[in-house]
């Protein structure tokens, strides 16, 4: 990471931090070092992450220790506050940041559940440029269902 990425960076992570107070106050709720901690953990994560990982990250890299029951209670505040996206990928929930986080849709293998993330700036564009009637589009999710390579070649051999 460059230095301008890392400056970058930290613009962002105290750019959601101003978000979070402010939203904090808004609602009543407290500002706890916690749930500060939570956010900026969170916005050192690239990509997906789910409430386990979360908490490991925190306890093994972030020397925080916080508990499970605060990381969900943190995470349903910081989605309210649209900081934090929830994907439902199957059984599991996985979430992401979602401040300054470029559009992208999703790619999930049915048989392995692997998760993948691609860019597709036509589909981008066909998305921005349909227009639902009575309706005011802020944000999408993407995921599209189906089996990856490893999984297909793992069929396959199993068939001969």
């Amino acid at each position: 990471m460059t230095q301008n990425d890392e400056g970058m960076e930290e613009n962002i992570r105290e750019k959601v931090k101003q978000i979070l107070t402010d939203y904090l106050q808004k609602n009543g709720h407290r500002k706890t070092p916690e749930r500060y901690a939570i956010l900026d953990t969170i916005y050192t994560i690239k990509g997906h992450f789910d409430i386990d990982m979360l908490y490991s990250y925190m306890a093994e890299k972030e020397k925080f220790r916080v508990s499970r029951a605060t990381l969900y209670n943190t995470i349903v505040l910081l989605i309210d506050a649209g900081l934090v996206i929830k994907h439902q990928f199957g059984n599991t929930s996985q979430y992401e940041r979602s401040y300054n986080n470029e559009t992208h849709h999703h790619i999930i293998c049915t048989m392995c559940g692997k998760v993948s993330e691609f860019e597709d700036e036509n589909l981008k564009q066909a998305i921005v440029d349909t227009k639902v009637k009575g309706f005011h589009v802020s944000h999408y999710s993407l995921y599209i269902y189906g089996v990856c390579n490893k999984c297909m070649s793992m069929k396959r051999r199993k068939k001969t």
